[in-house]
C-alpha cells in the first residue's frame, strides 16, 4: 500500500495546482464579468446624459440622471471653459478627469484612479449642445468588485484544502477496495493449475471494470477447461484407436517370430494380406486423419485456391462408389464450379458417400444444385437415420452413435470432423438432415466462383 499513497499523494498535488489554475481562472472570469457590467451601466449613464445635453443644454438635463448607486459614484457635467455646471450630491466641484484624456467620442472604463470614492473608473463623452460644448464624466465604483473577488478566492483558498482532503480520502478508499478485488483476482489465478480447471475467480458485487474483468477472466477459464478436455479426450481416443490396429499387427508378427515352423509361405502371405497390410493401412489412414486435425485445430487448414468443377468431381466419386458397392446409387448433377483445392473436396465427397453406403439398406441418392449465390451437395440414404438430438454431435470427434458395431464397420468416428473442417476452410456449412424415408441426408453449402455468380 505504500505504493498506493504515493500514487495517491502525487494526485493530490495534481489535485491541488488543478484547482488552484481553476480558481484563478474563476476570479479572472468573474472580474471580468462583473467590470462588464458596471462599464455597461456607466456607458448606458453617459448616453442618456449626452442626448438630453445635446436636445435641451444643461438646464433641460433632469436630475434623476445625477443620482448614485453602488455602481455609479459620481456624475459631472463640465462645461468647455472646465467648470462644473452639474454633479451628483457627493461628487467634487473640481472636474474627476482632465478634458484632455477625454478627447472626441465616448471614452468606456478608463483606467483607475484614486479619488474621494476610492479607486473608480470612468466613462465620458464630449458633446455639443444648444448652448455650448459639454463633458459629461460618470465615475464607475469598483470597490465592492475588488471585495467580491477577494471574498472568493479567500473561499477558494479555504475550501481547496477541504475538497483535495476529501477527495483524496475518497480516492484512497475508492482504489484500495478496487485494488483489494484485484489481488483477490490474482490470488485466485496463482491457485489455478491444468490438473484443476473447474475454479473460478472471485466476482466483486460492484458493476465496474473489475467485475468485468472478473467476468472474462472466468469466461477465458471455461474455454480452456473445455479445450483441455476436450484435448485429453482427443488423446485418449486417439490412443485407444491406434491401439487396436498396433496390437493386431504385434500379435501376428508374435506368433510368427514364436513359431515360424508353424506358417507355410502361402499361410504366411495370406497372414500379411489379410492381417497385416490392412491394419497398417487402416492405421496409416488414421494417423493422416488425426494429422490433418491437428493442423486444422493449431493454425487453420491450408487449401489450394483453383477453379474445381464440383459436378465432375461427384461424378468420379459415384463411378468409384457403382463399382465397389451393390447399392442402387442414383446422381442429379448440376454444372457447378467454385473456387476451392481439388484434393480436399474429393476428400469431402468420399467421407460423405463412405459413410453413407456404411448405413445404407438399398439406395444412395447424391445431388448437386449449383446457383448464384450457394453451391449445394447432398448425399442422402435409405438407412436407420440419425435422431435430431444427435445431428450435431456427429460431426465431433470419434463419436459413434452405433457404440456396439465394430471398428472395422464403423469407421474411426473421424469422417465427418474432417469434412466440416474442409469444409469450413471452403468457407463453407455442413449440416445433418432427414433422407430417404427414414435415412439421414448431409447437405454441404459452399460458396461458387465470381464466374458464375
Amino acid at each position: 500500500m505504500g505504493h498506493l499513497g504515493a500514487v495517491g499523494t502525487g494526485r493530490g498535488d495534481g489535485r491541488f495546482v488543478a484547482l488552484g489554475i481553476a480558481g484563478a481562472g474563476l476570479a479572472a472570469i468573474l472580474y471580468r464579468t462583473m467590470l462588464s457590467g458596471v462599464d455597461t451601466a456607466a456607458a448606458t449613464r453617459v448616453s442618456e446624459i449626452s442626448t438630453q445635453l445635446t436636445a435641451r443644454g444643461v438646464a433641460g438635463l433632469d436630475p434623476i440622471l445625477l443620482s448614485t448607486d453602488q455602481r455609479i459614484v459620481a456624475v459631472q457635467v463640465i462645461g468647455g471653459d472646465g467648470a462644473v455646471l452639474r454633479r451628483s450630491p457627493a461628487a467634487p466641484a473640481t472636474p474627476l478627469v482632465a478634458m484632455s484624456d477625454v478627447g472626441d467620442g465616448i471614452r468606456i472604463g478608463m483606467p483607475e484612479v484614486s479619488t474621494p470614492f476610492d479607486r473608480v473608473r470612468f466613462s465620458a463623452q464630449t458633446v455639443t449642445g444648444p448652448d455650448g460644448r459639454y463633458t459629461v464624466v460618470v465615475g464607475e465604483g469598483t470597490a465592492t468588485i475588488a471585495s467580491t473577488i477577494w471574498a472568493v478566492v479567500v473561499a477558494l483558498g479555504i475550501a481547496a484544502p477541504v475538497v483535495i482532503l476529501v477527495s483524496g480520502v475518497a480516492t484512497y478508499v475508492l482504489v484500495h477496495r478496487s485494488m483489494r478485488s484485484v489481488d483477490d483476482i490474482r490470488s485466485r489465478v496463482a491457485e489455478i493449475t491444468t490438473s484443476d480447471l473447474a475454479e473460478r475467480v472471485p466476482v466483486p458485487d460492484s458493476r465496474d471494470e473489475i467485475a468485468a474483468l472478473a467476468v472474462t477472466m472466468n469466461e477465458m477459464l471455461a474455454r480452456i477447461q473445455a479445450g483441455h478436455e476436450a484435448q485429453k479426450r482427443f488423446v485418449g481416443d486417439a490412443s485407444h484407436e491406434l491401439r487396436s490396429p498396433l496390437t493386431t499387427i504385434i500379435s501376428a508378427l508374435e506368433v510368427v517370430v514364436a513359431h515360424p515352423e508353424v506358417l507355410s509361405d502361402d499361410q504366411a502371405g495370406d497372414l500379411v494380406t489379410t492381417t497385416l497390410m490392412p491394419e497398417a493401412l487402416r492405421m496409416k489412414v488414421l494417423i493422416d486423419d488425426l494429422l490433418l486435425l491437428a493442423r486444422a485445430d493449431e493454425r487453420g487448414l491450408e487449401i489450394a485456391r483453383e477453379d474445381v468443377d464440383l459436378d465432375d468431381l461427384v461424378a468420379e466419386e459415384l463411378e468409384r462408389l457403382r463399382r465397389e458397392t451393390t447399392l442402387d446409387v442414383q446422381g442429379e448433377l448440376e454444372p457447378a464450379r467454385l473456387t476451392g483445392d481439388p484434393a480436399a473436396l474429393s476428400r469431402v465427397l468420399r467421407n460423405l458417400l463412405d459413410n453413407a453406403v456404411r448405413h445404407a439398406a438399398s439406395r444412395v441418392r447424391v445431388s448437386v444444385r449449383g446457383g448464384a449465390d450457394a453451391v449445394l451437395v447432398t448425399v442422402a440414404d435409405d438407412g436407420p437415420g440419425i435422431p435430431p438430438e444427435d445431428r450435431e454431435r456427429v460431426f465431433d470427434r470419434f463419436v459413434r452413435l452405433d457404440s456396439d458395431r465394430s471398428r472395422s464397420a464403423g469407421g474411426s468416428g473421424l469422417g465427418l470432423a474432417i469434412v466440416r473442417e474442409i469444409v469450413a476452410a471452403h468457407g463453407g456449412q455442413v449440416e445433418v438432415g432427414q433422407g430417404i424415408g427414414t435415412g439421414t441426408s448431409v447437405t454441404v453449402q459452399l460458396t461458387p466462383s465470381e464466374a458464375n455468380r
